[in-house]
């Protein structure tokens, strides 16, 4: 192997194999001389690559942890791997992990091969999720697009659903992408109508790159997250509570947790409850979970709404 560039390339591959290497047996596979490897050897190190050395007859050469992170040679199997348990990781968002999966598989997806890419590509598609059914499926292949257009200031074309079904083509320059909850949203600037916009990833379809760069634009708010936190909100309908819980005060609070801030107390056997949510079936649902008798002073919408849970409830139970 007397080709140096492919000989450091097998001299790595074999050195992140976790065990120590004689200088005699890395001399032998490479086919060249001790000289040579220890020569090599310093190479890698001038590269950042921390390979240790021991002295003995049981000593060798092998690939330490080190302050940065060199790159890294991966096989076939291992790149594709690597690449479908990213997809997971971003289409099944961790906390903590969501963006640097992203990251790693747009990194990843843009080096790999193209005989990889369809391998990895037909897992994908021949694997389906389990979701809980309130998750939001987001295809990786689109999150994959639309952060390389952020990374690279690139517009790009999509198909868009709108909340109320309605279909649009747009054309957009992706600012940043927000994970929320298990939910994916896109910040961009909506060309077609000339100002900012926060799209739920899940709704995006034909995700293209135009090859078009554009410059850098000035973002509506410095933190991307908590500008799409006050979008989402400032959109959604929000239904303010108020309603009379036959239970203490303190009792009230302990069983509602996180939500307990309205609460005021009436007498020692009843409170009032003041809060506010965006649907009808969760404040429903929270007040019949909290175990005691109540009354609805607003909305009007969630008194029809629990009458009707009541009549399906006395029918269910005959």
């Amino acid at each position: 192997m007397s080709d140096s560039p492919e000989r450091l390339f097998r001299l790595l591959s074999l050195l992140q194999t976790p065990r120590e290497w004689p200088g005699s047996e890395l001399a032998e596979r490479l086919e060249v001389s001790p000289r040579t490897v220890r020569r090599d050897i310093e190479r890698l190190r001038d590269l950042g690559y921390p390979v240790q050395a021991t002295m003995g007859a049981a000593g060798g050469y092998r690939l330490a942890a080190g302050t940065a992170m060199p790159p890294l040679l991966l096989d076939d199997d291992e790149a594709v791997a690597i690449a479908v348990g990213l997809r997971t990781a971003a289409g099944h968002p961790v906390d903590g992990i969501e963006e640097a999966s992203l990251r790693a598989l747009t990194k990843l997806e843009q080096v790999l091969p193209s005989r990889l890419r369809h391998r990895v590509g037909t897992l994908g598609a021949a694997t389906v999720p389990m979701l809980s059914g309130e998750e939001a499926s987001v295809d990786p292949r689109t999150l994959v697009v639309l952060a390389a257009a952020v990374a690279n200031r690139e517009r790009v074309r999509f198909a868009y659903r709108a909340a109320d079904d309605a279909e649009s083509r747009r054309q957009a320059e992706p600012y940043r992408l927000v994970a929320a909850g298990r939910r994916w949203y896109l910040l961009a600037y909506d060309n077609d109508r000339d100002d900012w916009r926060v799209f739920r990833a899940d709704r995006i379809s034909d995700a293209r790159p135009t090859g078009v760069r554009v410059p850098a634009r000035v973002p509506p708010e410095e933190d991307p997250a908590a500008f799409v936190r006050r979008k989402l909100h400032s959109s959604a309908p929000t239904y303010e509570v108020v309603a009379t819980l036959r239970l203490p005060a303190g009792q009230a609070a302990a069983r509602l947790g996180a939500t307990a801030a309205g609460i005021q107390p009436v007498d020692e056997h009843s409170c009032r409850l003041r809060g506010h949510a965006d649907t009808l079936e969760w404040l429903a649902a929270r007040l019949l979970m909290l175990g005691c008798d109540f009354e609805v002073h607003e909305p009007p919408e969630l008194v029809a709404y629990l009458r009707e849970v009541g009549a399906r409830a006395t029918r269910a139970a005959g």
